[in-house]
């Protein structure tokens, strides 16, 4: 039997590990951290989870739901920790940061099959016929290992920016002026919601847009397709002043001249900065992170003009995340602004918002539908790196790579998702969508088979539509679990 290398203690990484495991294999996970960090970690225990504390809808019938149905009947290990340290919160899955983490270590920790590596691994030999490669370092691969998987795939690597949450002690939250409430009464009353007028909306909005946010360094820069174009066609004899210019440091080659107050930051839509968003319009929040619609206030009866929620962080509940409200401001514009919102007037916080950049391959390009490479069947692609984007939906491809992994090392053929699955699906969406335009996707119903058109026809209701394409999902997955 081969031995198994997996790369990377954030999601993906941990859960291949378990799942080949439990499959007999053994296992060796890398992780760099604590010898090197990244810019978002903050500590070096497995599975940290840096940007928010949900795993998304637990609504029946819904696309997230329906990925996380899956992956318990296939035994997540990672989904099973989550449940177990599992926090209020209404409609969705949200779990303890610090107990969640500390499961997952437990876990790795007293596996006999598997041994713990605390190191960077800076090269790859896709050679080795005696091991088996799965590359989970997510969206913060070393520079060093980015430079490898791209020797690897003989393509340009795709990133774009993601941003983090800010994190108030729960404390100094004034409770006179906030309200406990789900939207739409879903779930149970486990958000904190502040209310805005129209004038404090308003003042919040002008003083989000006159706030310095943080400039990207200029190696994490990300040049447009035209201004690469342009750069490329003009005099390059010497580079202008204050450019992105001179040599990747991932690979060391040169890379265009583009002036850097031209760039335009690329965002990942699902999870723009609030000041990116406040930018396309002045009602913009108010239909996105700040929606008042279905929380209404028991003091008036009615719905603020706009609301900002807290989420609760851990089981202690003495501190909670604002929930959709990360942001790439300077800290002290931050802590200026954010205490303009009802009730944080005399907030504390514990984490400030963050941006960082986000790698992934161009799984169209260099992928099979089992998360191998092309070219390197020994090597597989989880997790975020493949272009997923989610916490739940990074789990699910750690899980697929670590069972796909353990039929390649027993000598196996590995057998994809099943297309009708949500993680048929997800996987079937990276590896065939149109590779000069692909951008990571979170789990929704727009990826799932749709129902045949007289079907749709004669079932109006979306969400009888929507149980039908569930029903049908849970089958092909419990059968093809069978046979993988």
């Amino acid at each position: 039997m081969k031995k198994i290398k997996v790369i990377g203690g954030g999601l993906a990484g941990p859960e291949a590990a378990l799942q080949a495991a439990s499959f007999g294999c053994e296992v060796t996970l890398y992780e760099m951290r604590p010898t090197r960090s990244t810019e978002a970690h903050e500590t070096s225990s497995f599975a940290e989870l840096v940007c928010s504390n949900s795993l998304k809808s637990e609504s029946e019938n819904s696309a997230p739901w329906l990925l996380k149905q899956e992956m318990r009947r296939a035994n997540s290990f990672l989904l099973a920790a989550a449940d177990a340290t599992a926090v209020p919160a209404g409609h969705a899955l949200a779990v303890d940061r610090t107990e969640f983490s500390a499961r997952v270590h437990k876990l790795i920790d007293e596996n006999p099959r598997i041994t713990v590596v605390r190191e960077e691994v800076t090269a790859l030999d896709e050679t080795d016929p005696d091991t088996i490669i799965v590359l989970a370092s997510g969206p913060l691969t070393s520079p060093p290992l980015t430079a490898e998987l791209q020797r690897l795939t003989g393509a340009s690597q795709l990133a774009f920016y993601d941003s983090i949450a800010p994190i108030v002690d729960a404390s100094t939250i004034d409770m006179d002026k906030v309200y406990f409430a789900a939207r739409w009464d879903k779930g149970t009353a486990d958000y904190i919601n502040c209310p805005f007028t129209k004038e404090e909306y308003e003042a919040f909005l002008d003083a989000l847009m006159a706030a310095e946010t943080v400039p990207a360094k200029e190696w994490e820069q990300i040049p447009t397709n035209s201004q690469i174009r342009d750069s490329e066609l003009a005099q390059r004899a010497e580079d202008p002043p204050h450019s992105v210019g001179g040599a990747d440091p991932a690979t060391g080659q040169p890379t265009p001249s583009v002036p850097t107050n031209n760039l335009q930051p690329k965002y990942f839509d699902g999870c723009l900065p609030i000041e990116e968003t406040a930018r396309r319009g002045r009602d913009t929040l108010r239909f996105g992170p700040m929606k008042p619609a279905g929380l209404t206030n028991p003091k008036t009866g009615r719905w603020p003009y706009a609301a900002v929620q807290l989420r609760q962080e851990n089981l202690r509940a003495d501190s909670y995340n604002l929930v959709g409200f990360q942001n790439h401001m300077k800290y002290g514009d931050q802590a200026r602004v954010l205490r303009m919102i009802p009730g944080l007037e005399n907030a504390k916080f514990l984490r400030y918002g963050q941006i960082h950049r986000n790698t992934y391959v161009n799984a169209p390009q260099v992928l099979t539908e089992t998360l191998q490479l092309k070219n390197h069947p020994n090597v597989l692609i989880a997790g975020q790196l493949s272009g997923v984007e989610g916490y739940t939906e990074s789990i699910a491809g750690g899980m697929l790579a670590g069972r796909f992994a353990a039929a390649l090392a027993q000598g196996r053929t590995p057998i994809p998702a099943p297309r009708l699955s949500a993680n048929g699906s997800l996987t079937h969406y990276i590896t065939h969508s149109e590779a000069k335009t692909f951008q990571p996707a979170n789990i929704t119903f727009d990826l799932l088979v749709p129902l045949e058109e007289e079907l749709r026809k004669k079932i109006r209701d979306k969400k009888e539509r929507h149980r039908i394409q569930c029903e049908r999902a849970i089958e092909a997955w419990s059968e093809w679990l069978q046979q993988a």
